[in-house]
This record gives C-alpha cells, sequence and structure tokens, in this order.
C-alpha cells in the first residue's frame, strides 16, 4: 500500500477547491495531482494537499486525476486495470477540462505509481502541456519486488493472486498495475517482451519512440523525491530511475545507464540543461512532514517561482549552486 501520509497536516477543506487561475502570466499555473496505489481521489491527505496548494498560491486551480467517480472505484483502479488505457482516460480527461485545457501549461505532481503514470501522460500526449513535473518516491524505473499485501486488504490480495498466476501472462500485463511497471534485471527478457507499460515509456525496446524523449525533454524541470528509508519500493532509487545490480547488491545510478547516455526519453537533455533534479528526504514511503512538503509545494505551483524553491531546498542541504536555466523567460 502506497497511501499518502501527510505528518502534521490539518484538512483545510473537505473539497476541492475550484478559484478560476486569472489569465495573467503572473497567476499560478493550473495544478494536476495523480494519487498512488490504494489511494483514492477523496482521501483526506489528498484533499489536505490540494487545499495546501491553493492556500500557498492564491488562485491555484487544483485537479485531482480520478478513473472512477466513485472513492472505491478510484482506488480499485490502482490495483486492477490496463495502465496504457487509463493514461489514454487522463489524457482525454485533462484535455476536456474547461480550465486545464485553456491554460499555457500546467504543473504535476505525482505521488508513488502516480508520478510515472504522470510522466507516461507527458511523453504519450502532453495536452495540456506540463511545465515543471514533480515526482515524490515514484517508479521510474520499475520494481523488482512486491510488497505483501495488509491483512484483510482483499483488493490487493486478489490483484496478487493473479500476479503469482504469471506475471508476464497477457492476462495479467493487461490487469494488474503493479505488474505493468514490474522490471526484474534478472527477466530482462521476458519484461521487454511482455511489459505492458514500463518497457514502453522508459523507451528501451529496439525501435524507440522520437516523441517520447522529445515531449518529456520540453519540461521546465523535472524534479524526482526519493525517501531515505523507503521500504515500499525496491529499490527506492528507482524514485531516480537507478536500476539493481543483481550480482553485487549494488544501485547503478541513472548517469551510468543506458537510457541515459544514449538519451532514449530526454534525462540527459534535461540534466545536461539543469531541469533535471535529483532530492532525497527522509522517511519511510509517502510520508511527509509539513516542513518537508511546504517547501516544494510553495514555490513548484506557480510558472516563475522555481527559483525561490531551489534556493529554499539548496539552502536546507548547503548547496548553493543554482541553476538559472530552470527558469524559462
Amino acid at each position: 500500500m502506497h497511501t499518502l501520509t501527510l505528518l502534521a497536516i490539518p484538512l483545510l477543506t473537505a473539497a476541492i477547491p475550484l478559484h478560476q487561475p486569472k489569465t495573467t502570466e503572473s497567476a499560478p499555473l493550473p495544478l494536476v495531482i495523480w494519487h498512488g496505489l490504494g489511494d483514492d481521489f477523496q482521501r483526506e491527505g489528498l484533499l489536505s494537499v490540494a487545499s495546501l496548494a491553493e492556500q500557498t498560491n492564491p488562485g491555484t486551480y487544483v485537479h485531482l486525476i480520478h478513473l472512477s467517480d466513485t472513492a472505491s472505484g478510484d482506488r480499485q483502479a490502482t490495483f486492477l486495470g490496463n495502465v496504457s488505457e487509463q493514461i489514454d482516460t487522463v489524457c482525454a480527461q485533462l484535455a476536456s477540462d474547461r480550465i486545464l485545457s485553456t491554460a499555457p501549461a500546467i504543473n504535476a505532481l505525482g505521488f508513488s505509481q502516480g508520478g510515472q503514470f504522470l510522466r507516461g501522460y507527458v511523453e504519450r500526449c502532453n495536452a495540456p502541456p506540463v511545465h515543471n513535473l514533480v515526482t515524490f518516491g515514484s517508479q521510474h524505473n520499475g520494481i523488482a519486488e512486491f510488497q505483501e499485501c495488509g491483512w484483510g486488504d482483499w483488493i490487493c490480495r486478489g490483484a496478487e493472486a493473479l500476479l503469482r498466476a504469471g506475471r508476464w501472462s497477457s492476462f495479467v500485463q493487461g490487469r494488474f498495475v503493479p505488474a505493468q511497471y514490474f522490471r526484474d534485471p534478472t527477466e530482462l527478457d521476458e519484461y521487454l517482451a511482455s511489459s505492458n507499460f514500463l518497457a514502453d515509456v522508459n523507451n528501451e525496446r529496439e525501435e524507440k519512440n522520437e516523441t517520447y524523449r522529445k515531449n518529456l525533454g520540453r519540461l521546465n524541470a523535472f524534479a524526482m523525491y526519493m525517501f531515505e528509508e523507503d521500504q515500499m519500493v525496491h529499490p527506492k532509487e528507482s524514485a531516480w530511475f537507478g536500476e539493481l545490480d543483481e550480482e553485487t547488491g549494488d544501485v547503478v545510478g541513472v548517469r551510468e545507464r543506458d537510457i541515459y547516455r544514449e538519451d532514449w526519453i530526454g534525462l540527459k537533455k534535461l540534466d545536461e540543461e539543469g531541469r533535471l533534479i535529483f532530492r532525497s528526504v527522509p522517511g519511510k514511503h509517502m510520508q511527509l512532514s509539513e516542513e518537508l512538503w511546504s517547501t516544494p509545494l510553495r514555490s513548484f505551483l506557480g510558472r516563475w517561482r522555481l527559483m525561490l524553491m531551489l534556493m529554499l531546498i539548496s539552502r536546507s542541504l548547503n548547496e548553493h549552486e543554482l541553476l538559472p536555466s530552470l527558469i524559462e523567460s
């Protein structure tokens, strides 16, 4: 279960804020949020994030991505469903939203698996276009192990049973969401042949999709946050596109991998231009204190406030090499 936990952040409202943003360039861009496994768009923690976003940057329009009109249906869709079809649904959902579709761009925030799904949105459709993409504890290079389900979590256990029946079968790959970003380095041939989602959006197959590279490379900033004590994601460095070396047990960083060196999806371009941001935060998977959460939330939402966010984070980490190229005039 990858449910978002916000520590010491009160619920500010029971509804998603619906303030219409001004059409001037000084107004904050709309914010789109995609939650993680086992969560739903009506969960208290997610509503708190939406409320805090609007309070921090007044006028921010926040859209919580949902794959069902009910909380139970939306939660079930985090376990069961075809991820590619879900992304198609989200592409249509955002394109049909009156405010999002007329905005010059949007900011996107992804929690856990919602992060790599938002990246899939950027690569595959990106209309409306994403300006800044921020992900927390996401599995950009997949997971090499599945977590056991909690006692009494029958939706999760039902999905787990499908997995055990054959993770590379077309039946499981088309229906069990976590299987579609499962990536065991010892089973790469099976993965490349059968993965319904991750092998495609990571452009790992022989035939590359140039649109994926171009779309991701257009981001103003791609900020990836890893939880230092994450025990849900294996390896936790998947949040930074890290890969586990099964022989040594070491994690191979993204800059040492072909996906970066050959620039399959635009990561190298982003990095060389100072627009790929690696950050780690203390805590377990999806556990964020108000202090840790408020800085990226405050400054990533506004189109012209990214430099402020980088300054605050750099100061907290005693790093002062700021990257002016992150701000586009």
